[in-house]
């Protein structure tokens, strides 16, 4: 996503854990972005104060900070959050980013805008919205199952941490304003922020552990070819052929191609023994269908759970 936006030499490392000394190893740190699940016991959105930090109201008129107006795209703004406020090359390589002509034409733009129009700006940004489109999975079936339970779904959001001009910011969509978490220079950052995703995820039950944790860092290739690293060079670049592998996996529609593979296995059944032949195969693949069910339901009565899920391929 970050290439086909334009942006140049950044990338994303997943973090396991809220050490800060493993953010500090990445440096130079942009921001972060973290995933959680919306809390279910109070309104998520707050208008006089926050659970953390200060709203900070006039931040929007020299910070890049958009409302959040469409559904389903706090990652691409969480993202764009933190690149749009990395575009001044005076501050240094820790904190700018080259975001390409057409992020910087359209934070011009914008921040002559107050942040709700900011936020309809993006979604009728064509550049954005084709790239957040293209990574949109494909689901060329529907699960009725889901339609008839009465159960609510998660809901989760990303939002983004990224220091500003000396201070702290969570930058929320959501939320009114950007909220300022006190001072921070990019050196502080790991050990500020750690602290602030600490305080948040303890206001979280002990068995919730549904959290990710996501470091916008500049391209780890940079660093091996000046430290002539040939093992972390070759382990990035593998890094990212896998990341195409599964991104265009993620995208593509399978079903003509499952389509064909069942018509080729089809045809060989009939081929090896007529209708005799293939009679038996579908007898046989809906007895180990019967079978895992009954298995399922006998965990379930007997109260070990639920058991596996039903396997569909045989």
């Amino acid at each position: 996503m970050l290439d086909n936006l334009g942006v140049k030499d950044v990338q994303f490392e997943e973090l396991l854990s809220l050490d800060p000394d493993g953010l500090a190893q990445l440096q130079p740190v942009y921001g972060v972005i973290f995933l959680f699940k919306f809390p279910t016991d109070a309104p998520y959105t707050a208008r006089d104060k926050p659970l953390d930090g200060e709203f900070d109201h006039d931040a929007s008129e020299h910070i890049f900070f958009a409302a959040q107006t469409i559904q389903n795209a706090c990652g691409t703004q969480a993202l764009l959050s933190v690149l749009l406020n990395k575009t001044d090359p005076d501050v240094g390589e820790s904190g700018y980013v080259d975001v390409g002509d057409s992020l910087r034409d359209f934070r011009e733009f914008t921040m002559v805008l107050p942040p709700e129009f900011r936020g309809e700006a993006l979604s009728n940004s064509e550049l954005i919205r084709d790239v957040h489109n293209s990574f949109s999975k494909s689901s060329p079936f529907v699960d009725e199952t889901q339609r008839q339970s009465d159960e609510a779904e998660d809901a989760f959001h990303f939002i983004a941490y990224t220091p500003i001009n000396g201070t702290l910011y969570e930058l929320d969509g959501l939320q009114p304003a950007p909220i300022s978490h006190g001072d921070c220079d990019t050196d502080d950052f790991p050990a500020r922020v750690m602290e602030v995703l600490q305080r948040r995820i303890a206001r979280y039950d002990a068995t919730e552990i549904r959290f990710n944790l996501l470091a916008m860092v500049r391209d780890l290739r940079i660093r091996a070819r000046e430290f002539g690293d040939l093992e972390l060079l070759s382990r990035e670049d593998k890094k990212r052929a896998d990341w195409q592998f599964e991104n265009a996996l993620r995208r593509h529609n399978f079903l003509g191609f499952t389509g064909e593979v069942l018509r080729g296995v089809i045809q060989a059944k009939l081929m090896k023994g007529g209708d005799t032949e293939f009679d038996r195969w579908i007898t046989y693949g809906m007895k180990k269908f019967e079978k895992r069910i009954e298995e399922q339901q006998r965990k379930k009565s007997s109260g070990s759970g639920g058991g596996e899920d039903v396997d569909m391929q045989e």
